[in-house]
C-alpha cells in the first residue's frame, strides 16, 4: 500500500536543519552523500526545516520511491526535533510515536531502569 510504513525495518531521524525545498533525489543525495547510507533500504528517512512545523519522510516501495509531507495546523504548534548537530539516528518505534505526537524523544525520565 502506498506510504505503508509498518512494515519498516528501521526508522532514522535526520537531526538538525534540513532545506525543505528538495525533493526524492535531493533528500536521497543527503542520505547516501553525507551519511553513507543505502536510501533504498527498507527504512524510513525523517527530515525536519526550520520552522519544525513541517516534516518530510522517504520511504523505499517495491515499485519506487514514496515522499511523505507533514504540515502542522497553527494550532498544533511544532515538532520537537533534534538540533544539536546534523547527524543521523536509529529512532524506536516508541520515540516516533512520541515524536509525532509532538513529544520530545529525548526523555531521560520516560524510561526507568531496574534497580539491582
Amino acid at each position: 500500500m502506498l506510504g505503508d510504513i509498518s512494515g519498516v525495518d528501521a526508522i532514522y531521524i535526520v537531526t538538525g536543519r534540513t532545506d525543505m525545498r528538495k525533493s526524492i533525489d535531493g533528500l536521497c543525495a543527503i542520505i547516501q552523500e553525507q551519511f553513507s547510507m543505502d536510501p533504498y533500504a527498507n527504512a524510513l528517512y525523517l527530515f525536519c526545516g526550520r520552522r519544525c512545523d513541517r516534516i518530510k519522510a522517504i520511504l523505499t516501495e517495491p515499485d519506487g520511491m514514496v515522499l511523505i509531507y507533514k504540515r502542522l495546523t497553527v494550532a498544533q504548534g511544532r515538532y520537537r526535533w533534534p538540533r544539536n548537530k546534523s547527524e543521523v539516528r536509529n529512532l524506536t518505534w516508541r520515540e516516533f510515536d512520541w515524536l509525532m505526537s509532538g513529544i520530545d524523544i529525548e526523555q531521560p525520565k520516560a524510561i526507568r531502569t531496574a534497580k539491582t
